[in-house]
């Protein structure tokens, strides 16, 4: 078998077996494949596309490229659930200690954040002493007692994907449905939870911009995870506007904490409540989604969701005290208000543009190397349908550098637009697909 003759075979657009796509997946990870071969070869996906057997083959070629995390040792059906990204998205610290306070097991590996703001690894080390680098056997015995954890990916889980996702990155075949699906889905299936449970974004400041392309993709991991023997749901949501309203670290921390103490933005906990009715009615824990949803609510009403954070950060070796007491976060030297440039109504707020501030603040990650400054951060104010008068404060800053904190001044104001008309509310759930 050559590298040669698959590239020749899909740039004609014939089907690879799943021999060849082990042989050209375990070829590359070793590298005895070099990468204009693969380059090659993701050019042609692009123009030729994979069918369904082709593209579950090459997510468990690159699940198999690695490590697969064995949790037969936690009890019960484990949950786990998966964003494919968005500005002010902290579902994950709201979403899982409401799961575990109701008695499912959730085994999360979760990612440092590569852009707009910290992932959910730099959000949690917000908490000081806080840790992600657990062994395999405090992860499962965490699990078991408090029935979560949540840990940082190994290195050496879906290596293949890494390596892949690297070269795609510079060859310009990033936004191929296949490999994004196969991408996201093969860590997921090493990471080794029974119910997968996926937010799939779509708007301005998603990686889906269009609804049909997040439809799509949707519908691709499901019967990716389904044909691979999980039980898998995807849930499409609005991300037109920044989810919640803080924007950074430590507020969105702060936020999530509200939430979880019943002060939480209604957009924030409509994603919050529809990724968790699936994953307790996937797990059996619940006949229907209004029940499951009703049972979410008691956590947070009881104080048991709270708890069951503050629970989860002393058992990864972080201060549960944060968690009481937000006053306690590290604060920013220098907080700015913006003000409303003319009277209105809001009609749209740039996400993307919005998340690109929190970068310029330093909340975020230009390049891999680059430190993160987990106190700065964006609160918005005012979002989409609210009324303002000219002047009215939309958002403020909170900054280390007053230079910065201009550039990102004039950023927040670009992505403000204000109108005479109220727009129409937009829909928080586009649609779910099981």
């Amino acid at each position: 078998m050559r590298m040669y003759d698959l590239i020749e075979k899909k740039k004609t657009g014939h089907t690879l077996t799943t021999e060849e796509i082990n042989y050209m997946i375990l070829g590359y990870t070793n590298g005895e494949i070099p990468d204009y071969q693969m380059s090659a070869m993701t050019m042609a996906i692009c123009f030729r596309g994979m069918n369904d057997k082709e593209t579950l083959d090459l997510t468990l070629a690159m699940r198999d490229s690695g490590d697969c995390l064995d949790l037969s040792k936690i009890h019960g059906l484990k949950a786990d659930k998966h964003s494919t990204g968005g500005v002010g998205d902290k579902t994950s610290l709201v979403l899982t200690p409401i799961i575990a306070a109701l008695g499912i097991p959730v085994a999360k590996m979760s990612g440092r954040g590569l852009g707009h703001t910290g992932g959910t690894i730099d959000k949690l080390e917000c908490f000081p002493g806080f840790t992600t680098a657990l062994s395999e056997e405090t992860f499962i015995h965490n699990v078991n007692t408090i029935k979560l954890a949540i840990a940082g990916q190994t290195a050496n889980l879906a290596p293949a994907d890494k390596k892949l996702y690297a070269l795609r990155d510079v060859t310009a075949t990033v936004d191929q449905m296949s490999l994004i699906a196969s991408s996201i889905m093969s860590k997921k299936l090493a990471s080794g939870s029974d119910i997968i449970v996926l937010d799939v974004k779509t708007g301005s400041g998603a990686f889906m911009k269009k609804s049909e392309d997040a439809k799509k993709l949707a519908e691709t991991m499901v019967q990716i995870g389904t044909m691979a023997g999980k039980k898998v749901a995807a849930v499409i949501t609005d991300m037109d506007q920044p989810l919640g309203n803080a924007v950074g670290n430590s507020v969105e921390v702060i936020e999530a904490i509200h939430a979880l103490s019943g002060h939480g933005p209604s957009d924030l906990m409509e994603v919050v409540y529809a990724l968790g009715s699936k994953m307790l009615v996937l797990s059996g824990a619940a006949g229907d989604e209004a029940s499951a949803k009703a049972a979410m609510k008691e956590t947070i009403d009881s104080g048991a969701a709270l708890h069951k954070l503050a629970e989860f950060v002393e058992a990864q070796n972080g201060d549960p005290s944060y968690v009481y007491d937000t006053e306690l976060f590290e604060k920013a030297a220098y907080t700015i208000e913006i003000p409303a440039l003319k009277a209105g109504y809001i009609t749209h707020i740039e996400a993307e543009s919005i998340g690109i501030a929190c970068m310029t603040l330093g909340g975020g990650r230009e390049t891999k190397e680059s430190k993160i400054d987990l106190s700065v951060g964006i609160l918005l104010k005012k979002k989409c349908g609210d009324l303002v008068k000219e002047g009215d404060t939309i958002a403020l800053i909170y900054a280390n550098d007053m230079k910065k904190a201009e550039i990102a001044k004039q950023q927040i104001l670009d992505a403000y637009a204000i109108g005479d008309t109220k727009p129409a509310q937009s829909v928080m759930i586009k649609a779910v697909i099981d």
